[in-house]
């Protein structure tokens, strides 16, 4: 009697398969195994190639350090969490003139070397691409100054033996704590800096609890934020602190004992908030929770800088009175340049630029002169050979970076009229926020707002040799 063929018995015979002798299935392909390579020694930013590192992305640094005025030694330990980018063999953090005694990597002792201002670091098994792992790194030495031979030094600066400040631009972590240190890893940012009783600590962020034990303090900071290294700071010795809330956020501000409780720093100063405020109506919602501002004396800085959430002054911008210009111009850094911050140091005039168009519209909303007539006094006179696109590391903080680069943003406020330019201001600012950004983004925003091509316009005024038309 002859049986019917079922479904399944039909389909072996159209596989040439019959009952019984069913085909094995396929195999699945083994998963290749991670090539594991070193992570690159530089970021590769086109003016700076060394800065920085490659191979991983840090999401937050936790220090916990000691320093020791009196003898200028700086020792404790950094736990850098961070996700592999690649298959990781090694990798570089930048860590200048100090000298670290263990890296432990997820719990096991790394092998470490130093090349340079370079740590290189070894951990006891390839770390996978997309995992996320955690470095402690212990540490100490005496910190100093990184002597750039365009820009000058910047980093750890010792105050005698009474405090230290850690500032500059466009590197100076590497000096105090090991950092992947260019701008365009940015990271979370947490502070325990333990120094004898009676020394201030100021740092980014938020303060924390203190405990003294000993005859010591530990003074404690938290920036949530996503910070670029350049912009974390810590500033040591002995200073007038005053704490206050403004906008519902801690606001910190502090000045040396050297200087007058109320002289004209001190009241520069106490208008942080009032600034913030107008800068609100212009650039949209201040992007960070602390606020303030810290003056140094003029002979250990001679310069201001947008250390996040916190900026630091030299004195010198407050020894002929009080000047609320300069505080207006690293309060704008707050949004631009470290709220949006750079992918490369070409593209700095859109932190300059914006830096001191903000201080034209404050002199116009505090009844001094109008952002037009400053315009137009700059316009007048500026060497037009000098362009902010490209100004080269030698030319990073010249004026064609500040003033061209603020003309440049009043050009285009004239250009495309107040109500679509403040409109591609705060949705640049809101969408950008805790991120990283280029010219040629800033340029395609402006167009998406103007809905026209701006090439002509922004050729002219950030890559011309010859005046641009008058807009």
């Amino acid at each position: 009697m002859k049986r019917r063929a079922g479904a399944l018995t039909l389909l072996l015979l159209l596989s040439g398969c019959t009952d019984g002798e069913r085909e094995p299935a396929p195999a699945p392909s083994p998963t290749p195994a991670p090539s594991f390579g070193p992570g690159a020694a530089g970021a590769g930013d086109p003016y700076f190639p060394t800065y920085g590192n490659g191979g991983y992305d840090v999401g937050g640094y936790d220090l916990a350090l000691r320093y020791d005025p009196a003898a200028g030694k700086l020792s404790g330990t950094a736990t850098i969490t961070a996700t592999a980018t690649q298959d990781l063999s090694r990798f570089n953090l930048d860590l200048a003139r100090l000298t670290a005694t263990t890296v432990i990597v997820d719990g096991a002792p790394a092998t470490v070397a130093t090349e340079g201002n370079e740590l290189v670091v070894t951990p006891a098994a390839g770390i996978p691409k997309g995992r996320g792992f955690t470095a402690v790194v212990s540490y100490s030495g005496q910190p100093g100054q990184l002597e750039n031979e365009i820009l000058g030094a910047g980093g750890w600066l010792r105050d005698g033996k009474k405090g230290a400040i850690a500032l500059g631009q466009p590197e100076s972590a590497s000096t105090w704590f090991p950092v992947n240190d260019h701008p365009s890893d940015k990271a979370t940012f947490r502070l325990a800096m333990t120094v004898p009783d009676g020394v201030e600590v100021l740092s980014n962020g938020t303060p924390g609890n203190r405990d003294t034990v000993d005859g010591w303090t530990t003074w404690r900071w938290t920036e949530e934020s996503p910070m670029a290294s350049y912009l974390a700071t810590v500033v040591i010795g002995q200073y007038r602190i005053t704490t206050a809330t403004h906008a519902g956020r801690p606001m910190v501000t502090a000045i040396p004992e050297s200087l007058p409780a109320n002289g004209p720093a001190a009241r520069s100063l106490a208008r942080t908030g009032e600034i913030t405020d107008f800068l609100e109506t212009r650039f949209g919602p201040y992007p960070f929770r602390a606020n303030g501002g810290v003056v140094v004396d003029e002979e250990q800085i001679r310069y201001a800088l947008e250390t996040q959430s916190r900026p630091v002054y030299g004195n010198t911008f407050f020894a002929t009175g009080e000047n609320t210009s300069v505080v207006a111009h690293e309060l704008a850094h707050q949004w631009f340049g470290d709220s949006v911050a750079l992918t490369r140091w070409q593209d700095i005039w859109l932190n300059e630029g914006f830096a001191t168009y903000a201080e034209w519209l404050w002199s116009e909303h505090n009844g001094d002169e109008t952002a037009q007539t400053i315009f137009d006094r700059s316009y007048r006179a500026f060497d037009w050979t000098e362009a902010p696109g490209d100004p080269t590391p030698r030319r990073l903080f010249g004026d064609a970076v500040y003033q061209r680069g603020g003309m440049t943003v009043h050009a285009l406020r004239k250009t495309l009229g107040d109500e679509a330019f403040f409109k591609l201001v705060k949705s640049w600012t809101t969408d950008h926020r805790d991120g990283n950004v280029t010219t040629a983004q800033f340029i395609e925003a402006a167009e998406s707002t103007a809905g026209r091509d701006l090439d002509s316009f922004f050729e002219a005024w950030l890559n011309g040799e010859t005046q641009p038309p008058k807009p």
